[in-house]
């Protein structure tokens, strides 16, 4: 058991560091060759915080545990909105820009809707996977035609995080190194995606728990990682809009190019777990969801309504637990937390109306 554990957090480690590197290596010869700050954060920068994720869902596709595909998507999707952006807007009240809350969230929410009808029938097909995968690109197109030609510091910010030495690469560039630090990123990720999938799986056994919960915990905090990271740093940097679009872009590349890829190359589909139908896709939906009153509401995400989302995944967290020892109680679990984002939804949009009309009547 302790030797499992061990190699799970030899695993993260490398999943973490590989990313980071693979992330690193890719934007430097990217601004090297002239590509422009807009590109790279769209393509290497979103890729590069849900490579982890990807990963370890390839190796769960390709090992035959497709539980692990479902429970890291969903489980990652789900505790990038409540316990990460919980956790930076408790450490400072986090803007959130206007086109995020009118065109990406709106999306995402669409986005998610569309992955729990897929999998309303247990499997997630190759046709399902190519669907996803195809909205990715479109949504992809999208980004860079609506902000070709803007001043995209919010992409240049992002990769200056994970890349301090951005500048200097354009004078000083390093073609050796930065090829290493790919190959040698790309490397990591392979066997620390091994080594996560294999070992959880063990600890699932021990302990008689279902992969699927293993998935939806641990390996969903391993693989977000550099979300956590990312959008951590941007907060304490006061850069909240980074920090939000992060995690709302992280979220969509888990559904379209993660969840779309696998299932896109898995031989015969992606399969879940009833739990999953039942419990944890309809949360992640609420989840999306309960992003767009609080982001429409005031313009940013204020350090209450983070305490908010950080309670609400230890709501969750115990749920899991609870639904692992006794079942049953699913069925009491499930209307529960249903109830508790319905009440928060109809609570924000109550506050919003008011707020509004007070305005519209003053002088």
């Amino acid at each position: 058991m302790l030797l499992e554990i061990g190699l799970l957090i030899v695993g993260l480690v490398l999943l973490t560091v590989g990313a980071d590197w693979f992330v690193k290596g890719a934007s430097r010869i990217a601004t090297t060759l002239g590509i422009p700050p807009l590109i790279i954060g769209l393509t290497l920068v979103a890729f590069g915080t849900s490579a982890p994720e990807l990963a370890v869902s390839l190796k769960g596709v390709f090992s035959g545990e497709t539980d692990v595909t479902i429970g890291n998507v969903v489980g990652s999707n789900i505790l990038n909105v409540l316990l990460i952006l919980g956790l930076a807007s408790v450490i400072t009240p986090l803007a959130v820009k206007r086109s995020l809350a009118r065109v990406d969230v709106p999306f995402l929410i669409a986005v998610s809707g569309l992955m729990w009808y897929f999998c309303s029938d247990l499997m997630v097909t190759m046709v399902e996977g190519i669907i996803l995968f195809s909205l990715l690109n479109a949504y992809l197109l999208f980004l860079y035609f609506s902000n070709k030609g803007k001043k995209n510091t919010d992409f240049l910010h992002e990769i200056q995080l994970d890349n301090p030495e951005f500048e200097q690469e354009k004078v000083h560039p390093h073609w050796a190194k930065n090829l290493v630090y790919i190959l040698v990123g790309i490397t990591m990720l392979v066997f620390g995606s091994d080594l996560m999938v294999n070992n959880a799986i063990s600890i699932a056994k021990v302990l008689g728990m279902s992969t699927l919960l293993i998935s939806l915990t641990i390996v969903a905090i391993g693989t977000s990682l550099p979300e956590i990271a990312t959008s951590v740093i941007a907060a304490l940097r006061g850069e909240g809009d980074i920090a939000v679009g992060n995690i709302i872009g992280s979220n969509l590349f888990n559904i379209l190019l993660v969840l779309g890829l696998s299932a896109t190359i898995a031989p015969s589909g992606i399969g879940l777990d009833q739990q999953a139908i039942n419990f944890d896709i309809p949360v992640m939906f609420g989840v999306a969801l309960l992003c767009l009153p609080f982001f429409l509401s005031k313009g940013d995400l204020s350090k209450k309504e983070g305490a908010i989302f950080l309670s609400y995944y230890v709501v969750y967290t115990a749920g899991l637990i609870a639904i692992t020892i006794q079942p049953q109680w699913l069925s009491i679990i499930a209307p529960v937390f249903y109830t508790l984002v319905l009440f928060t939804l109809a609570d924000v949009a109550y506050n919003i109306y008011t707020s509004r009309k007070v305005n519209n009547t003053e002088p």
